[in-house]
């Protein structure tokens, strides 16, 4: 029997048009369909800012992109038996991209609009765009890198009850109000100026809407949790906190680095997702009442045979030392390989997104030994078609950007002995000439 598909999308119109899609959380948005646990069924999804994002060498599309209306999940699903309190165990069987939209994107968002880890580095809108052969990625906007995919949902989440809803609302509007006027925002709260509530209407989504969840961050019903290892042959495991669970799932990557730097730094994408749920009664208070959800990772990996690792202590860069401060600590490793990868040709730029978009490792490798908590990051050195190990001699391999140099940007090595060609991406007027590294 054909596995069937209960959630279908047209990548020609608006997703706000699409009653089974949504961009908030909300108890009251009704289920779209239903399955009963252990079923096989394929949803449709469209890339999480609704088909904004163009396949062209232009990055207006990512300067000007309404992430007010983001992410667009395909759902709810209401599962037979479910109810609050009960585990609800999701299998992920297969995810593809959706046929005729082989290809993804991953973009450096303008610090005024989302920014991203870097942003006080890498303040400007940019964007890379990758062609899919199969499981294999390459882009124009990079040369140089080819890699296979971890294909995987950045978002798998539970509705939330009205009690959750209360609890988030309030604990992100106290941190907002800490600094309310600070750019990028400490937390994005309730829009309903853009909300899309699928199937409900009227005064009900109207009144919904001014109260329901962005679904930028993860929360304890799963959420944007974006961990690249919830690939196929997977399973993640959600608390339920209303009747029938009502999940949605979307935003698929077809690959991304541990911690997605560029905070769009996935390759997003369009795609089909194939899933098998289970009910787990009462499974949260008999698994020790887990504040969030867990997950196993499934069997399929990417493999590589050498990776190249960048440490990061807990000193800012003015010298300034801080204490046991992680975040600061893989900054550094962050930094230190962006100003690594520029060394052959890269833009700050690009190795920004390309370090969010291939299948880094990090790492809090030491968070005991005082004052400095080390944290790694850790290159596959097999997605470059040239040699980027350390030599005696330095690097000798250069990537030829295009356009010509200005006077702002660094003389090429005279050494060069290779050198790769290719477009780069066009970028809006104000765009950075120069990284600030």
């Amino acid at each position: 029997m054909p596995i069937p598909t209960i959630i279908k999308v047209d990548l020609t119109r608006s997703p706000r048009e699409n009653p089974a899609l949504h961009n908030r959380y909300h108890p009251d948005i009704p289920p779209i369909a239903a399955v009963k646990p252990g079923k096989t069924f394929k949803v449709e999804c469209v890339e999480w800012t609704g088909g904004q994002i163009k396949n062209d060498d232009s990055a207006e599309d990512i300067l000007n992109v309404d992430l007010t209306q983001a992410h667009y999940l395909s759902g709810p699903i209401h599962v037979e038996g479910a109810e609050p309190g009960d585990y609800l165990e999701v299998e992920i069987l297969e995810i593809q991209a959706y046929p005729g939209s082989e290809w993804g994107y991953t973009a450096i968002f303008d610090v005024n609009n989302g920014g991203g880890f870097l942003y006080d580095i890498f303040p400007r809108a940019a964007k890379t765009i990758w062609d899919f052969d199969g499981i294999y990625c390459t882009s124009r906007h990079i040369p140089g890198v080819k890699f296979a995919g971890l294909i995987h949902p950045g978002i798998i989440a539970t509705a939330p009850s009205p009690k959750l809803i209360r609890e988030w609302n309030k604990r992100e509007s106290d941190l907002v109000s800490k600094d309310p006027n600070r750019v990028p925002p400490l937390a994005y709260l309730p829009y309903p100026e853009t909300a899309h509530m699928g199937s409900l209407t009227g005064a009900k989504a109207m009144a919904a809407a001014k109260e329901a969840p962005r679904t930028i961050p993860p929360r304890e019903h799963g959420g944007n949790v974006d961990i690249k290892n919830l690939s196929r042959g997977s399973k993640t495991w959600l608390p339920v906190y209303v009747p029938g669970a009502n999940f949605s799932v979307g935003d698929l990557h077809f690959s991304i680095g541990d911690g997605e730097l560029a905070f769009c730094g996935a390759i997003e994408m369009n795609g089909i997702i194939t899933l098998r749920t289970k009910i787990l009664k009462n499974g949260v208070s008999l698994h020790g009442n887990q504040r969030n959800p867990m997950c196993m990772p499934g069997p399929v990996e990417t493999r590589f045979s050498k990776w190249l690792t960048f440490e990061g202590i807990s000193v800012d860069d003015n010298g300034v030392q801080f204490h046991l401060d992680a975040s600061l600590s893989f900054r550094q490793a962050c930094l230190n390989a962006i100003q690594y990868f520029k060394r052959f040709g890269y833009t700050g730029e690009q190795c920004y997104m390309m370090l969010s978009a291939i299948p880094v490792e990090g790492r809090i490798n030491a968070i005991v030994d005082v004052p400095n908590a080390l944290c790694s990051l850790s290159v596959p050195t097999d997605v470059f078609d040239f040699d980027v190990l350390p030599t005696d001699g330095g690097h000798l391999c250069r990537v030829t950007l295009n356009p010509p140099k200005t006077d702002e940007e660094e003389t090429p090595d005279p050494n060069v002995e290779r050198r790769l060609k290719h477009k780069v991406f066009v970028k809006h007027d104000s765009f950075l000439k120069k990284s600030h590294l």
